[in-house]
Order: structure tokens, then sequence, then C-alpha cells
């Protein structure tokens, strides 16, 4: 039996962080509304799930010792604990859908997507900023998910992950969401034109002229 072709350009592993607050998921909702070929890297946490969250579709839920043991059978390409909870991303389904030619959407913590660069060198990864201080801090108010503590916990935590943001390759302000989308989405159209990501294109063109 022969091998399926390989598909003209391999997947694009684009990589999504911010402070929570910031805007993320709003983004990355329209990203994947407009780009439905995009495949979504679906993580692995320990952590309760939110009021309309479902199971293998915003995260695989786990209880902690399921995923330590995931982990000790090296089965995450990343891992992180984040709020007092784990979360991983599984490398075998990432690695399936790149060689199909989809491009995987992660949208992980900083500590992960450090871990991810070193597996998959030629992702791209974007870091979202907030405007400033005041509107982070409202924004985590006004969501009504999280109890006072657990949201002086995140502005305690939004000033490291920014430190960290000169890890990325590109940063995005989402102080004007419409502005905002059309950077991430300009940033993720590039990215899918890097020459590593196509199978041997540019070979197959030049042997045109032998």
């Amino acid at each position: 039996m022969s091998e399926a072709p390989k598909p003209a350009r391999k997947g694009l592993v684009f990589v999504v962080c911010a402070p929570s607050g910031t805007g993320k998921s709003t983004l990355i909702a329209r990203l994947r509304e407009e780009f439905d070929g995009i495949g979504f890297s679906v993580s692995y946490t320990t952590r309760q799930p939110r009021k309309g969250e479902e199971d293998g579709v915003h995260y695989h839920f786990v209880s902690r010792e399921g995923f330590v043991a995931m982990r000790s059978r090296g089965e995450f390409c990343e891992w992180a604990e984040v709020h007092g909870n784990f979360y991983g991303t599984a490398t075998q389904p990432v690695k399936d859908m790149l060689a199909d030619g989809r491009d995987v959407l992660f949208d992980i913590d900083v500590q992960g997507a450090i871990q991810l660069r070193k597996t998959f060198t030629d992702g791209v990864f974007v870091f979202l900023l907030p405007p400033s201080r005041e509107e982070l801090l409202r924004r985590l108010e006004g969501r009504g998910t999280d109890a006072p503590d657990a949201v002086l916990k995140r502005m305690n935590n939004a000033r490291g992950e920014m430190e960290q943001a000169e890890n990325f390759d590109f940063w995005v302000v989402n102080d004007d969401l419409e502005k905002a989308y059309s950077e991430l989405r300009s940033v993720y159209l590039a990215g899918k034109t890097r020459p590593a990501l196509y199978n041997g294109i540019l070979e197959k063109l030049l042997k045109e002229w032998d």
C-alpha cells in the first residue's frame, strides 16, 4: 500500500499567550471562526470546569493523579502549573495535525509556550498585552467569574507573565478589539508562508529548469 502524498505545506504552530482578562479568548474565537480549517489544541487541566465549559471541547478535565501519570509517560510537549492547577498539551495529536497540513492554534500560558518552542521551533508565538493595569483590572472584575482574592492573584501574576513577553515573536496590544484582531490575523497569515513549512516546493520548482 503506497503512502499518502504529503500536503504542499506542513501545518503551522500558532501560539497566543496573554495575562487573564486581556481578551485572548475573544480574539482566538474570531480567528477560529474566520479560518475554520485551523486545528485547536485542547489542553489537559486539573482545574474544575467553569460554567458552560465542556470536557474535550474547552479542555480535557482530568484528576491531578491522572495528569501526573500522563506526564510521567512523557505524553506532554509542554506542561505548567498555573494558579495552583496543572495544564498540559499532548504531543501526538499536534504532530498528526501538522503532518496533515493543518495549522494548530495554542491558547496556553507563558510557561507552556516557552517549553513548546523547544519542540516546535518553526512556530509563531504571539503575546497579547492589555492597554493598562487599570483596564486589565476592570476587565477581570467585570467578568464576574472570580472571587476578589482570585482577581488579586491574577493581577499579581500578570506582571510576571508580561515580563516574559520579550520571549515572543510578536506583540499585540488589545486596546481596540478590531485593531487587535486585524493585527493578530495578519501575523497568522504571514506565519503560514514561512519557508520551513513547505514540503519541497522550491526544490520541485527548480527541477523544472533542469
